[in-house]
């Protein structure tokens, strides 16, 4: 039996801090897992920023409410799942979260939490556990399911690799280049008609 795992900014919605940046104005909030290999030191460097210019989740949600699914992806999402189980593995919040979901229909996410104080100022971040994708996707195969599994960024590729099969969305040509053993697409039919191939086997 197989599940599907997502990642979710990059490949469903479009990346909550770039939207950010460009809302607060603030360019180097721009910088991502797709820049940034090391989460623990990307989070910790952001909530340095976000601290320095007076910011709290109240402006970083008032930002993701006007952020909409990439087009097409709520349609790719809801026959991938007619099709299979699907869980969306992120490494966003779940205080994030939560809007981005009701736009994509309410599929399953697992992600972290953050720490608000009173005032909403964000003083921390609550990973649900180490290497969280790498360790969902082992974790669901130990209960005897076949995991397919793709993203964007540094991120997802424990995911990928530890995975059936694994590939790549609308990644950068670095990564691209660096696994050519994984097939890339940028087109959800692309991707679909993928899928279908590998639920198949």
């Amino acid at each position: 039996m197989y599940i599907t795992c997502l990642d979710l900014e990059g490949v469903l919605v479009p990346e909550i801090w770039i939207a950010f940046a460009e809302a607060s104005g603030i360019p180097e909030l721009k910088r991502t897992t797709r820049d940034e290999p090391d989460y623990d030191k990307l989070m910790n460097w952001r909530l340095g920023i976000l601290k320095e210019h007076g910011l709290g989740l109240k402006e970083i949600q008032d930002t993701i409410a006007k952020i909409d699914p990439m087009p097409g992806a709520k349609e790719f999402l809801d026959e991938l799942r007619s099709l299979s189980q699907t869980i969306i593995i992120s490494d966003t919040f779940a205080q994030f979260a939560g809007p981005l979901m009701k736009n994509l229909g309410l599929p399953t996410i697992f992600c972290n939490s953050l720490e608000v104080a009173e005032n909403g100022e964000i003083t921390g971040f609550k990973m649900r556990c180490e290497k969280s994708k790498l360790t969902t996707v082992k974790a669901l195969q130990s209960i005897g399911f076949e995991t397919i599994a793709g993203g964007d960024s540094f991120n997802d590729l424990g995911m990928i690799q530890a995975s059936k099969f694994g590939f790549l969305f609308r990644s950068t040509e670095q990564i691209k280049k660096d696994y050519p053993q994984y097939p890339a697409f940028e087109e959800y039919a692309d991707l679909m008609k993928y899928l279908k191939e590998c639920l198949a086997k």
